[in-house]
């Protein structure tokens, strides 16, 4: 894989501590800025509303840019207003930064997908994805407790600037070795009307709509699960950074792994992937109370739910050949369309008095949903095989 690639990595990685390092830093923000906490949450649903609003936007605002021109808007964007966040004293400054880092990072990771698909030999879709994406599931073992610890030891201001610093090399990766002609990010046929046509493929939409509900499962589960391991697995506050990092470590072992099969074998990956993730989550439900089942199936888990995950991001992206940041940008979406609607569905069901388990069942259904969505269009594609009907895109090798 080219070296850009890893910097391209790094700024999601940046981006990604961004998006997730404010669960510890909530009350700190809440105490220096005089207001409430459930007023400073509003600071990561701003962030979570911008990723989905944004995606397609950014996508769009950018599609006949070229990819370094793209690239460095949003990636300087994202940095400079994390050094605005780390000076304000107002809270709504604060809180509007966090609504142009969303859209900066959908834009960013749109264009980025797509620069990664072009950068890889062909057929190899699926693993520049996972080492784009990797830098995601690095930023959940490494970033966020980083973020934590210069939190508590020289104030929330202090984990705005590493970003702002982590984001620089990138900057300077990207304007020295991303090529700045006229190949825009968004090169489809009959502008911007035609690329939205190109993206109403079913295939396309089918991987969209399964990405959005494994992401909700994952999440679920992922965002309760300090209440589940100290209320079910009897574990003290003391074990649950190390649970959370080992479902950190599973997804980057996940996201390695599935970009290895991913252009070679998908559909059997997902199958199987899919099928042994709804498995582990009833499995998980059922065994939650027990501390070593809870350990095996935090990391399982997480190696599933990114193992499938990823892939699905690479079926996108194979399907929208015709406008692949535009492709890129609803993936990123739906990604986060699943991060934010899982966990409120994990809360209605907390909140209905089902228990801390009950967030672990809601995962599983929602895994059952995907893979019922996935078995029934298979058996369309392969009806319409079998009458002869034509593929809808180019496909990865098998």
């Amino acid at each position: 894989m080219p070296f850009t690639l890893y910097m391209l990595a790094l700024a999601v990685f940046a981006q990604g501590t961004s998006e997730f390092m404010l669960s510890g830093l909530i009350p700190d923000i809440a105490a220096d800025l005089q207001v409430s906490i459930p007023a400073a949450g509003a600071l990561t649903s701003a962030f979570a509303a911008g990723m989905v609003v944004g995606a397609p936007l950014m996508a769009l605002l950018s599609r006949r840019w070229p990819r370094r021109r793209a690239l460095l808007v949003f990636l300087i964007a994202f940095l400079l207003v994390h050094v605005v966040g780390a000076v304000t004293t107002d809270f709504g400054v604060l809180l509007a930064t966090r609504v142009v880092a969303a859209l900066a990072n959908a834009g960013f990771l749109a264009v980025a997908l797509a620069t990664a698909a072009a950068m890889a030999a062909p057929g190899a879709t699926g693993r520049a994805t996972s080492v784009l994406l990797g830098g995601t599931t690095l930023a959940c073992i490494v970033g966020v407790p980083a973020g934590a610890v210069l939190g508590q030891e020289w104030g929330w201001r202090s984990a705005f600037w590493a970003v702002a610093a982590v984001s620089v090399p990138a900057v300077i990766a990207i304007m020295a070795s991303v090529p700045g002609g006229p190949a825009g990010a968004g090169t489809g046929a009959g502008g911007a009307g035609g690329e939205l046509r190109a993206l109403r493929r079913p295939r396309l939409l089918v991987a969209l709509l399964l990405g959005a509900l494994v992401n909700g499962a994952t999440f679920c589960t992922f965002t309760y699960l300090a209440p589940l391991v100290t209320g079910v697995t009897g574990f003290g506050a003391a074990g649950v950074p190390v649970v959370l990092a080992l479902f950190g470590l599973g997804s980057f072992v996940g996201v390695t792994a599935g970009g290895r099969l991913a252009d070679r074998r998908p559909r059997p990956l997902l199958a199987i992937g899919g099928a042994a993730l709804l498995v582990g989550w009833v499995v998980f439900a059922l065994t939650a109370g027990n501390a070593v089942a809870t350990v095996v199936l935090v990391l399982v888990q997480g190696t599933l739910s990114f193992a499938v995950g990823s892939t699905l991001i690479a079926q996108v992206l194979y399907a929208a050949v015709e406008a692949p940041t535009l492709g890129g940008g609803f993936a990123t979406a739906a990604l986060n369309v699943g991060a934010a609607a899982g966990p409120w569905w994990g809360g209605v069901a907390l909140a209905a008095g089902f228990g801390y388990r009950a967030p672990l069942w809601v995962s599983a259904l929602l895994v059952a949903v995907a893979l019922a969505v996935g078995g029934a269009a298979e058996g369309v594609r392969v009806r319409r095989r079998a009458a002869g009907g034509a593929p809808e895109a180019p496909a990865p090798a098998r």
